[in-house]
């Protein structure tokens, strides 16, 4: 049975019923020793932390899968289907007080349409970004224990790790451009932590980019990735998804290599897509519509 603090308290249910409306978990787990930094319980023990955490957010999911539950075993004596229903619930109360989260739970096809249905917090992705030290990533991440620890959590759990260092991203925060790449190099990263966090969401996701760019500005528009030209164009408007004609598509490196629209229709980097094309990620789109 899952320990812990009794369930209404901890992180309360006015914040739980916001987490609710989500689509992924970040979960910040300090990794560090600083006697500057005071942690609150006492001591740096990040799998404690995250042990914490997922018991505050399986106590409410137990609470949620109950009355569905009780719900399904009374709706079962007038309809035999929903008595399956209830096994799967009574099954997945069962893995949860075990102190499991819920998107690990073993199910076949039709349990997991039950289980998608019910807005489960531990069904949600999860990343575990491990709050590690400037030395951490001169000296090699991997040799953390702590952030080891949280790399075995994470695997047995279906969940993403992301090592950042939350005091490096409070100084390159105010740098330009340039001297924030300058900086990175020398720590022998490629991008800052928060750039690394929103490609890593996007991927836990799903998630891709395309761009429109002229009057009156330059726009980077979120879809699913998978999703065809026509359905991206309805994004912008309904009426554009209505009207789809092409799609007039170049990447962005090669609009950035070549300076200039003009420049890559000239090298015939431009091409003329239809109703069938699956966008890419980094996608710079002209929509040829008719409404």
């Amino acid at each position: 049975m899952v320990k812990g603090a009794s369930r209404g308290e901890g992180l309360g249910n006015k914040f739980l019923s916001h987490i609710r409306e989500v689509d992924s978990i970040v979960h910040v787990v300090r990794c560090f020793e600083n006697d500057d930094i005071v942690h609150v319980e006492g001591s740096v023990d990040p799998s404690r932390d995250i042990e914490t955490i997922n018991f505050e957010l399986i106590f409410s999911d137990i609470e949620m899968v109950e009355r569905r539950r009780d719900k399904a075993q009374k709706l079962s004596k007038g309809d035999k289907t929903m008595q399956t229903e209830a096994d799967f619930l009574n099954r997945l109360i069962a893995h949860l007080e075990s102190g499991k989260p819920a998107r690990t739970v073993t199910r076949d096809e039709a349990e997991d349409e039950i289980l998608s249905s019910i807005a489960l917090l531990s069904t949600k992705p999860v990343i575990f970004a491990c709050n590690m030290s400037e030395e951490d990533f001169i000296s090699g991440i991997e040799t953390n224990e702590r952030y080891l620890a949280v790399k075995k959590i994470a695997a047995a759990e279906g969940a993403e790790v992301l090592p950042i260092c939350a005091g490096l991203e409070a100084e390159i925060a105010p740098l330009s451009g340039e001297e924030k790449e300058l900086f990175l190099s020398e720590l022998g990263l490629s991008s800052s932590g928060l750039d690394r966090l929103i490609e890593k969401c996007y991927s836990l996701l799903g998630l891709i980019s395309y761009l429109t760019a002229g009057q009156p500005e330059v726009r980077a528009w979120t879809i699913v990735k998978g999703t065809k030209a026509p359905q991206a164009a309805g994004k912008i408007h309904t009426d554009f998804e209505r009207g789809f004609i092409r799609a007039e598509v170049v990447s962005f490196d090669d609009l950035m290599a070549c300076g200039t629209m003009t420049a890559a229709k000239e090298k015939g980097l431009v091409r003329s897509e239809g109703k069938e094309y699956v966008m890419a990620d980094g996608d710079v789109v002209l929509f040829r519509i008719n409404v």
